[in-house]
């Protein structure tokens, strides 16, 4: 069985893909299916390496963003797209896959317009509460729609969807909370806060924790995920405001990698983080309190709609941007820690909340339409 994947190059779109390829692997292994075969065609920003770990073959693709505003891109990225249209339909006749999953995105576009030229059967996945362009275009002849939220579903045939949840890598659980601990050098017995700006990092929610790092870390150990781009210069910042007072209690790192994300979840009381759909499933598997700080320019205001929806279940706080301070952030942080009842009613709603079984449902969905 061959099965492609593709989506848009960012973490939102490559690690629910990861999370699927490697149920993939796991159920055909325990149902003796022969010959699986995976590849992802699409732009790949980060985890190359990770694709050649699962045994994906990478197809790099040319492909342009659709942008609603006035630009110069607009026509570059239109011709880039037409190329990646050309590349996607001659791989696609090479690879002729059984069944193509997308996560939606510009970078699915060329795949997805080869893919029903041939007929080739799709599955798709939207990950946020409002779809993106590229999902609503080919949720018309996908033969699945899996979503992420409920609120995603009225957007879609009822006949052919699904609320799966977010496909959420399963190797993100189960840490052991003092050997995490011991590999993250955390040996206070304070409360544990995790600042989270996603794989490309916060600008803005660097500044912030920079603005109260003093005041954090009389009470609390800090784990500041900056982004690579940012890390010098947060490094910088922090290791003169941290002179004279405890650096061993603020752990900066500029990219997390799989265990050590594994492990900054277990060990955290509280997790600020940005409100991309994998960041939010992954905090609901993980049951911990949060505060989400949704991305103001995001498009189709995604952030803040994935913020408001898990938060209106009672598992987090939001701070929109633009109200974005040290003096709130410092104050929605303390109100959390102080209230014990708050802290356990997040822990609660964010359980009944997670979906930790999405990957596994949608790869048994990819099976089952490979197999017809």
């Amino acid at each position: 069985m061959r099965i492609l994947f593709t989506g848009g190059g960012s973490g939102g779109h490559f690690f629910p893909i990861i999370a699927v390829a490697r149920e993939l692997k796991r159920i055909a292994e325990e149902e003796r299916i022969a010959d699986l075969r995976m590849f992802y065609m699409g732009p790949v920003s980060i985890g190359e390496s990770d694709l050649k770990n699962e045994g994906i073959s990478y197809y790099p693709l040319a492909a342009g963003k659709i942008r609603r505003y006035a630009s110069f891109y607009n026509v570059s990225d239109l011709f880039k797209t037409v190329f990646g249209i050309f590349q996607a339909a001659w791989r696609l006749f090479i690879i002729l896959p059984d069944v193509i999953f997308s996560k939606g995105g510009y970078g699915a576009f060329p795949v997805l317009l080869a893919a029903r030229l041939y007929k080739i059967p799709v599955i798709i996945h939207e990950s946020d509460v409002i779809p993106g362009i590229v999902n609503k275009w080919s949720a018309k002849f996908a033969k699945r729609i899996a979503v992420a939220f409920a609120a995603a579903a009225s957007f879609f045939s009822p006949e052919k969807t699904a609320v799966t949840g977010n496909p959420v890598r399963k190797r993100l659980l189960g840490a052991n909370i003092e050997e995490a601990k011991r590999n993250l050098f955390i040996f206070s017995k304070d409360s544990v806060i995790f600042f989270n700006g996603g794989s490309q990092g916060s600008e803005n929610l660097n500044n912030n924790v920079t603005g109260i790092l003093k005041e954090l870390i009389k009470k609390y150990e800090v784990i500041h995920q900056t982004g690579k781009e940012n890390y010098k210069a947060v490094a910088e910042e922090t290791s003169v405001l941290l002179e004279r007072m405890r650096k061993e209690k603020y752990h900066i790192f500029s990219f997390l990698n799989e265990d050590q994300l594994r492990e900054a979840y277990a060990v955290s009381d509280l997790i600020v983080s940005r409100a991309g759909s994998s960041a939010i499933f992954e905090i609901a598997a993980m049951q911990k309190p949060s505060i989400l700080i949704p991305l103001a320019n995001s498009a189709q205001d995604h952030q803040r709609e994935n913020a408001y929806e898990y938060a209106k279940t009672g598992s987090s706080a939001v701070i929109e941007e633009d109200n974005l301070s040290p003096h709130v952030l410092l104050s929605d942080i303390e109100k959390i820690f102080e209230h014990p009842e708050i802290q356990k009613r997040m822990m609660e709603f964010a359980q009944k909340f997670s979906r930790i079984d999405a990957a596994e449902t949608i790869a048994r969905e990819i099976i089952k339409l490979g197999q017809h």
